[in-house]
């Protein structure tokens, strides 16, 4: 049996049995993280949608610009390192829009509450594939560190235009905290 060798840089703590390899975990980032970004840049047309022609429309669409970019990116990173992207984007692609139109729906404060729930669950996500990916990757994690901090300026965006205003928003807020974490589960295995 030979040892398993861990890549220059990549994080030092020993893979357990069932952990993924570095390619499988290099394919994993990148898959979840471009489905996430297709989720968000749908979450952003279903909210424009609704907000597209009031006050809140230009906040939203330039969140969108930031997300369009960042899934620019990691469509490039998928080819580059051929990752395959997640089977489960026909249902981002609805889930997405259904999600951002309903809480536009609901009121301003409620699409910004979802902005936030949402930021709040990708900057931990983002944090936690850093901290895995160690610098063996330093083109990935900078483009993830550039967009983590794009992220958190949405969230904070969100929370400026009253998102804790809004209706039932403890419930609201832990409910799409807990889809995108399972949406971001579901992405990284399929």
């Amino acid at each position: 049996m030979t040892p398993q060798t861990t890549p220059p840089g990549a994080a030092t703590a020993r893979r357990l049995p069932g952990d993924p390899t570095p390619a499988a975990l290099l394919d994993r980032v990148i898959r979840v993280d471009h489905a996430g970004e297709y989720g968000a840049k749908r979450i952003y047309e279903g909210q424009l949608a609704i907000l597209g022609r009031k006050h809140e429309g230009p906040v939203i669409r330039h969140m969108l610009e930031q997300e369009l970019k960042h899934l620019d990116a990691f469509e490039k990173f998928m080819v580059e390192r051929r990752a395959r992207p997640s089977v489960l984007l026909p249902i981002w692609h609805v889930a997405g829009f259904a999600l951002g139109a309903a809480t536009a729906l609901m009121g301003p404060k409620a699409a910004m509450a979802c902005t936030v729930a949402v930021e709040e669950v990708i900057d931990e996500h983002y944090r936690e594939q850093l901290g895995k990916l160690g610098t063996a990757e330093p083109s990935l994690t900078e483009k993830i560190e550039v967009f983590r901090a794009e992220e958190v300026e949405h969230r904070d965006t969100g929370l400026a235009h009253g998102a804790e205003q809004a209706p039932a928003y403890p419930v609201l807020s832990s409910a799409i905290k807990a889809g995108s974490r399972l949406a971001i589960w579901l992405a990284e295995r399929f």
